[in-house]
C-alpha cells in the first residue's frame, strides 16, 4: 500500500492486510470481531487479538489529526479518505459494543481482464466481446448489483475499452475509479462533488469541460438521478452504477429516487430512450466453484418504438439453475450502434431462430406499475 496522505500513519497489525491485494474491505466491530472481504473467498471473520479497540481509537486519532477533523463524542462520526483508501469510524459512545471502523482499499488499477473473466466465468465470451462493441459505439450503460457484487470494478473495465482520443470526465461523491491514475497519457478529468459544490454544479461544469464520457458514481439521490438524465439527453455517453434487484428494472429504481411528482410515463420514456443497455452483476459464496463468485446475470436493452412506447428486451440471463439464454438485440440497438459506425450481425449470438427477436415488450409500463 502506497497513499502519500497516510503514509505517516502507524496502521500496526492491520498493514497486512492493506498490502494484500486479494482484500478489498475491513470491517471492525463488537469489541475485536474483524471481518475480510476478499476476491476469491467473500467476507469471512478473522481472530486477530492484537487489533483491538485500542488500537483502532488510536488509528482513529491519527486520522483525524491528519484529516484535520474531531472525532469524540460531541463528533461521533468520522471519514478519512485518500486516493486508495476509505475509512469509517463510528465513536464508542454510537456504537455501544465498542469503536466500529470499515476500511475501504480502492487501488488504482484494474483488476479485470479479458481472460480472468472469462476463466472465472464472470461472462460468456460472445457476450464480452458484445459488451465492448457496445462501448466502441458508445451506448449509454448503467451498471447495477448490490453492494460488494463489484459494480466499480466492472464500470473501469468497460470505461478502459473507450477510445483513446476520446476526453472522459469522472464525477464520485468518494474517489473509486482512478481513471486518470491508471491512463496517465488520456485525457481524463477526475471530478469530486462535497458540500461546496454539488452533483448539478460539477455536472454544469463538466459539460463546459467537452467530454465525449461522463462517467457518475453510483446514483443514490434525486441529485444523482438529475445528473444522469441530463447527462445522456444532452448528447454526452455515460457509464453508472445503481442499486437495483435487476437490469430490467434500472429505469424504475431511477424513478423512486426523484423526489419530485414528475409524470412517470415521462420519465421512463426519457430513460429507456437515452439509455441503451444495464448490466446486473451478482456476488454470491458458489458451492460448485467453491468459491466467492461475481459474475454478469442479466443484460438488458431499452427503447422506445415508433409509437413512443417504452420497451425492453433481455438480451441475456442466466437463471438460478445456471441456465443461459440469449436473445439477438432489437433493431433499436443496432440503428443505434449503426448511427455510431458500428456495425453487428444479426444473429450475433447465432442463435438457432435466425428470425429477427421479438423483444419482451412492457409498453404500458404503467399498467405494470
Amino acid at each position: 500500500m502506497t497513499d502519500a496522505i497516510f503514509s505517516q500513519i502507524d496502521f500496526g497489525p492491520l498493514k497486512e492486510f492493506l498490502d494484500d491485494d486479494n482484500i478489498t474491505d475491513i470491517s471492525y466491530g463488537n469489541n475485536g470481531q474483524i471481518h475480510l472481504k476478499t476476491l476469491d473467498k467473500g467476507v469471512y471473520r478473522i481472530e486477530r487479538p492484537d487489533i483491538n479497540n485500542a488500537l483502532m481509537e488510536k488509528l482513529a486519532f491519527q486520522c483525524s489529526n491528519v484529516m484535520g477533523k474531531t472525532f469524540n463524542m460531541a463528533h461521533p462520526f468520522l471519514d478519512a479518505e485518500s486516493a486508495e483508501l476509505r475509512l469509517n469510524f463510528i465513536h464508542d459512545s454510537i456504537a455501544t459494543n465498542g469503536i466500529s471502523c470499515v476500511i475501504r482499499k480502492t487501488p488504482a488499477k484494474i483488476r479485470l481482464n479479458k481472460e480472468k473473466l472469462i476463466s472465472e466465468q464472470y461472462v460468456t465470451e460472445d457476450l464480452l466481446d458484445f459488451l465492448l462493441t457496445c462501448v466502441e459505439g458508445h451506448c449509454n450503460i448503467i451498471v447495477s448489483g448490490e453492494t460488494g457484487s463489484g459494480k466499480t470494478e466492472l464500470v473501469k473495465y468497460l470505461a478502459s475499452h473507450t477510445k483513446e482520443n476520446e476526453k472522459v470526465i469522472t464525477i464520485e461523491d468518494t474517489l473509486e475509479l482512478h481513471l486518470d491514475k491508471i491512463f496517465p497519457h488520456r485525457d481524463i478529468v477526475a471530478m469530486k462533488t462535497n458540500n461546496i459544490a454539488s452533483y448539478t454544479e460539477v455536472l454544469v461544469a463538466c459539460m463546459r469541460q467537452n467530454p465525449r464520457w461522463i462517467l457518475l458514481s453510483e446514483v443514490r439521490s434525486a441529485e444523482a438521478v438529475t445528473a444522469v438524465r441530463n447527462s445522456i439527453s444532452s448528447g454526452h455517453n455515460i457509464i453508472s452504477t445503481i442499486h437495483s434487484d435487476s437490469a430490467r428494472n434500472v429505469p424504475m429504481r431511477l424513478y423512486s429516487l426523484l423526489e419530485s411528482s414528475q409524470d412517470i410515463e415521462q420519465f421512463l420514456n426519457s430513460i429507456h430512450r437515452y439509455v441503451q443497455l444495464a448490466i446486473h452483476v451478482k456476488g454470491y459464496m458458489s458451492a460448485e466453484l467453491g468459491r466467492f463468485q461475481r459474475e454478469i446475470v442479466e443484460v438488458c436493452e431499452f427503447y422506445v418504438d415508433e409509437e413512443n412506447n417504452a420497451g425492453y428486451n433481455i438480451i441475456y440471463k442466466k437463471g438460478l439453475d445456471g441456465t443461459i439464454h440469449f436473445n439477438n438485440p432489437t433493431k433499436y440497438l443496432k440503428e443505434y450502434l449503426g448511427s455510431q459506425g458500428v456495425v453487428i450481425e444479426d444473429n450475433i449470438f447465432k442463435l438457432d431462430d435466425n428470425k429477427e427477436n421479438e423483444s419482451t415488450n412492457n409498453s404500458t409500463l404503467i399498467d405494470s406499475l
